[in-house]
C-alpha cells in the first residue's frame, strides 16, 4: 500500500494527542506517528523539527480548540448557572490535563493554557456575582472541575459546590 503524501498539520497534531493520550511520552515519537498517519517519519520530522516540537504543536492545536469553543459553551449556556457552562465545555475540556503533560515544555502552550484558564474563570464569575468573592469563587468551582475531570471523582456536585460558593 503507498504512502499518504499529503496530511494536514490539524489532522497530524490530531492523531498526536490521541496516541500521547493513550500511552504518554514514550507512545508518541515521529515512528510511532508516521505508522499512525501513513506519513513518512522523515517528513514528520521536517515540519516540527523534534518530537518536543511535536508535543508542543500537538498541545498548542488542542488549546486553540477549547478556547474556540469558549463561545459556544457561553450561548449554549446563556441565562444559566456557572455549573451549567462547565457542563457545555465538558466534552472538550476533559483533554485539558492531557494538554498540560503534553505541552509541559513548551511555553506557548502554557500561554494558551493561562488564556484558556483564565476566560473559563472570567465566564464563571460574571455568572456568580461581581467583585473579589466571584473572581474567587470561580477560581475554586474551576479548579473542582478540573479535578474531578482528571480524577473522575463522582461525588462532587458542581452545582451544589456553586451554590455555597455564592
Amino acid at each position: 500500500m503507498p504512502r499518504r503524501k499529503i496530511l494536514s498539520d490539524a489532522e497530524v497534531l490530531l492523531e498526536a494527542r490521541r496516541l500521547f493520550a493513550a500511552g504518554g511520552d514514550k507512545a508518541l515519537s515521529f515512528g510511532t506517528l508516521a505508522r499512525a498517519t501513513g506519513l513518512a517519519a522523515s517528513t514528520l520530522a521536517q515540519r516540527f523539527q523534534s518530537v518536543g516540537g511535536l508535543q508542543g504543536a500537538a498541545a498548542c492545536a488542542g488549546w486553540q480548540e477549547l478556547i474556540a469553543a469558549l463561545d459556544g459553551a457561553a450561548r449554549d449556556s446563556a441565562g444559566k448557572g456557572p455549573q451549567s457552562y462547565l457542563k457545555a465545555l465538558e466534552p472538550g475540556a476533559a483533554m485539558a490535563p492531557m494538554l498540560l503533560a503534553l505541552g509541559q515544555r513548551d511555553a506557548r502552550a502554557g500561554e494558551l493554557a493561562q488564556e484558556w484558564r483564565g476566560q473559563v474563570e472570567t465566564a464563571l464569575a460574571l455568572r456568580i456575582g461581581q467583585g473579589e468573592k466571584a473572581r474567587l469563587s470561580a477560581q475554586i468551582l474551576f479548579a473542582a472541575w478540573q479535578g474531578r475531570l482528571l480524577w473522575g471523582i463522582e461525588g462532587i456536585r458542581l452545582k451544589d459546590l456553586a451554590k455555597r460558593l455564592t
